[in-house]
C-alpha cells in the first residue's frame, strides 16, 4: 500500500507530489568565510554559526520564520565558494530581494549571490550527486600576513609528486573509516572519491577533491596524510596502509580547518542552477583545472 504523502517544511517532495498551495522553494547560492564563524550548523547556545546568520536575515526579508537546508554542512573555521541551501516560504519576493536585501542583513563573511525559485522536488541535500572541495596549502618558510587563516601554513617543503602517489591510492570506491572523525554519524564508512588531483596555483598547493558524498572530517584527514607523505615523514605506500586499516588510529593526522572550502556541488541536469567559478579567489580555475606536470 502506498504511503500517504505529508508535507513537511523543506523537506523530500516526492515525484509527482506538490507544496502546499502558496509555498515556494527557493534556492540560494551561498559564500562564506568560516573564521569566525562557530560552522555551518545552528547551535542552541551558539549564534555564531552560518545557518544561524543566514535564517534571521532571510526571515527579515520574508516577513516569517525561515529555517533552511544545505548541501553540507561545514565545520568551524571551514569556508565556501559553492554551498546550496534551499528553504520553503509564504513570501513573494523578486530575486533581487533574496540576494542583495538578505546581503544587507549579515555580516560581511557570509554573501548570497544568487536566488532562484525552484520545482518541489529540489532538495539542496539529497538531491546532491557530487561534491567538490578544495584544500589551500601555503608550503613557504614565513607565514603569509594576508591569508593567515584562509590558507593552511607549513613551513616545510612538500614533494608534490610522492603526494601525488598517495593520493592515486585513494580514488574509487572505499571504506574510508580511517579517515572518519570519531563522532562521524554517517551509518556508513564507504565512500566513492571521483577525483583527487594536486596542483600547484601561484604559492600554493591545491588538493581537489570530489565525491558523491563525504564523511565527517574526511578531506582534512586526506589533506593531512598526504601533508605528511609531502613532508617525507611518511611514504607514498602508507596511506594505502592506512586505507587498508580501517581504523582512524592508523594516520590520525588532521589538517586545520581553515585551508578547506566547499567549492561546488553539482545536481541533475533537470535542476538548471546558475553557474559560477569555484574559486576561491586564490585560486581563479575552473573544476578539474588545476595545473598538473
Amino acid at each position: 500500500m502506498k504511503t500517504r504523502y505529508e508535507y513537511k517544511p523543506n523537506g523530500e517532495v516526492p515525484a509527482g507530489e506538490a507544496l502546499p498551495e502558496g509555498v515556494r522553494r527557493i534556492a540560494l547560492g551561498v559564500e562564506y568565510c568560516g573564521t569566525r564563524m562557530r560552522g555551518f550548523q545552528k547551535q542552541k547556545h551558539d549564534r555564531q554559526t552560518v545557518q544561524e546568520t543566514l535564517e534571521q536575515a532571510l526571515s527579515k526579508v520574508a516577513a516569517e520564520p525561515v529555517t533552511l537546508v544545505c548541501a553540507g554542512r561545514t565545520d568551524a573555521g571551514v569556508h565556501a565558494t559553492g554551498q546550496v541551501i534551499h528553504f520553503d516560504t509564504r513570501a513573494i519576493r523578486p530575486a533581487k530581494a533574496w540576494i542583495q536585501g538578505v546581503n544587507t542583513q549579515m555580516p560581511f563573511d557570509v554573501r548570497v549571490h544568487w536566488a532562484q525559485e525552484m520545482p518541489p522536488q529540489f532538495h539542496a541535500r539529497f538531491s546532491a550527486k557530487r561534491r567538490t572541495y578544495r584544500y589551500l596549502i601555503h608550503s613557504a618558510p614565513t607565514r603569509s600576513a594576508q591569508a593567515a587563516t584562509e590558507v593552511t601554513w607549513t613551513e616545510r617543503h612538500l614533494d608534490m609528486d610522492a603526494m601525488r602517489a598517495g593520493a592515486a591510492h585513494l580514488v574509487g570506491e572505499h571504506d574510508f573509516s580511517s579517515f572518519r572523525a570519531a563522532q562521524c554519524q554517517a551509518k556508513s564508512p564507504v565512500r566513492r572519491l571521483i577525483q583527487l588531483d594536486i596542483g600547484r596555483v601561484g604559492q600554493l598547493i591545491v588538493l581537489e577533491v570530489s565525491a558523491t558524498a563525504f564523511l565527517h572530517h574526511m578531506v582534512r584527514n586526506i589533506a593531512g596524510v598526504l601533508m605528511a607523505v609531502g613532508r617525507g615523514d611518511q611514504s607514498p605506500d602508507w596511506v594505502r596502509t592506512v586505507l587498508a586499516a580501517r581504523d582512524r588510529s592508523a594516520a590520525g593526522v588532521t589538517a586545520p580547518p581553515h585551508g578547506l572550502y566547499l567549492v561546488d556541488v553539482e545536481y541533475p541536469p533537470e535542476f538548471t542552477l546558475p553557474d559560477r567559478e569555484p574559486g576561491p579567489l586564490l585560486v581563479p580555475l575552473p573544476l578539474g583545472g588545476l595545473p598538473q606536470p
